[in-house]
């Protein structure tokens, strides 16, 4: 069989796909080659400050292990013939939403807002024409702009890839590289635009003053209502839920879940974007957070099934490093606490009730970790956000001053139209993209396995 022949089959979807983005790679360098001079790039407001630089570059690279460490998670929670097309497609995800963003993602959420409404970004840096080693002074005057670019960038990445655990085991891989690269574009970005953006309609650089210090809207509700889409459309594996096998490697899981929560100190201490107090207060809330929701959903296990778990307590911990999220850069250390034990309870209560009664196959509880854990930290934020923790709080939360109520407001319309937008605009590519290619594996593949259907290979190898 030719090799055109071959790309023409299941695989040309994808490879298409690829070929597009690197397409527009070829477009925006040409533009960049044209247009470039002394004045293409903005102007500093500032000299970047080494240690500031120093502590945002460290976080993006801690932020980028949290992908490998997700794969592990995952993929230690999964069936063994899976366990490779979790990690494939974890790294698959690192490497094209990566040039994604350098191509066109970076400039569609934080580019100069198209016609003041609030609603994506322009073109301007496309190919990352004009973001070089000079600050930008509306989003980080002390770092240079790349540097600000690539922290960003593993947001970008790790975001999708949280999505696999509602589809794991049964999407096929061709699929997914398209639906990650449409999913990234038309929903990612506009989000993050929305809320992080300059000019953003939800967000303190111009919008409602919607709170969310490290990714709440962004990053976790986005992928739980989209993960909670792809639960649906979906549908349930064979077998499910009476034949579905536990765990095959839960040290595996622990190994990931230690990454992650490694990883999450880059992700909101380093939103902070220098070497400050602020980042010393997002750190300790980061971690007081997780370790209280690992202890209260133990906890809850112990009590309502009579053992602690280890499946249990690594969920809790990241259910809770979910929720602080948001309030991180917000809330005291008391705050944090509070926020973990509601991290805990909440997804809890999704995972062990919700999820069976409405009977959804999400597979390694995406939606009930991810989108109900942040919900409930874009929530709280609207109730322990103290501007004594971050002058950048134009309003108190419920719990510490008299406008307190209207935060908690704005708050709750954040989580309502970033949760609405996920899910429907998700709900949407998905359909188009089973309408062309076909989403899910056949039967026969999935009985097999995605390791040896999908890749042709195996992740252990058994001597007789």
């Amino acid at each position: 069989m030719s090799v055109m022949s071959r790309i023409s089959g299941t695989y040309r979807p994808a490879v298409l796909a690829m070929i597009l983005v690197l397409c527009l790679g070829g477009v925006s360098l040409a533009r960049d080659a044209i247009t470039s001079g002394p004045g293409s790039q903005e102007p500093a407001a500032t000299q970047a400050d080494t240690g500031d630089t120093a502590w945002v570059l460290i976080s993006a690279a801690l932020v980028m292990l949290m992908t490998p460490g997700l794969a592990f998670f995952y993929g230690g929670l999964v069936r063994r013939k899976n366990m490779l097309s979790v990690l494939m497609q974890c790294f698959m995800i690192l490497c094209l939403i990566s040039l994604q963003w350098v191509l066109c993602g970076y400039s569609l959420a934080f580019g100069p807002d198209v016609g003041g409404r609030g609603i994506i970004g322009g073109l301007d840096w496309l190919g990352l024409r004009g973001v070089g080693a000079q600050p930008n002074a509306t989003y980080a005057g002390t770092v240079p702009h790349s540097a600000f670019m690539v922290f960003q960038m593993m947001f970008a990445v790790i975001t999708p890839a949280l999505i696999i655990g509602a589809f794991a085991e049964r999407m096929r891989f061709s699929a997914f590289c398209v639906f990650s690269l449409l999913w990234a574009t038309l929903v990612y970005d506009p989000l993050a635009h929305w809320v992080w953006g300059q000019g953003g309609f939800m967000g303190l650089l111009g919008g409602w003053g919607a709170l969310d210090f490290a990714g709440g809207t962004v990053v976790h509700i986005n992928a739980g209502a989209s993960a909670l889409a792809a639960a649906l459309v979906l549908r349930k594996r064979q077998g499910y839920p009476n034949m579905i096998s536990p765990p095959h490697n839960l040290p595996l899981a622990v190994l990931g879940a230690a990454m992650l929560w490694f990883g999450w100190f880059g992700f909101n201490a380093g939103s902070a974007l220098g070497a400050s107090g602020l980042a010393s207060g997002a750190f300790v809330a980061t971690h007081i957070a997780g370790a209280t929701a690992g202890l209260v959903w133990a906890a809850m296990d112990w009590f309502f099934h009579k053992r602690p778990t280890t499946l249990g307590v690594i969920t809790g911990a990241v259910a809770g490093l979910v929720a602080v999220t948001p309030a991180a850069g917000f809330v005291t250390p008391i705050g944090a606490v509070l926020i973990g034990i509601g991290a805990a309870a909440f997804p809890w209560l999704a995972v062990t009730f919700l999820k069976p009664r409405m009977g959804y196959d999400d597979s390694l509880d995406a939606f009930g970790v991810h989108g109900i854990g942040g919900i409930w930290g874009a929530i709280a934020t609207g109730l322990f956000a103290c501007a004594s923790v971050n002058p950048a709080v134009n309003r108190n939360g419920l719990f510490y001053g008299p406008d307190g109520a209207a935060q908690l407001l704005t708050q709750l319309k954040a989580v309502g139209i970033s949760a609405a937008f996920s899910f429907v605009a998700c709900l949407i590519l998905l359909k188009v993209v089973d309408a062309v290619i076909g989403l899910r594996v056949s039967e026969h593949e999935e009985r097999v396995g995605l390791d040896l259907t999908q890749h042709k290979e195996v992740a252990y190898t058994i001597i007789d």
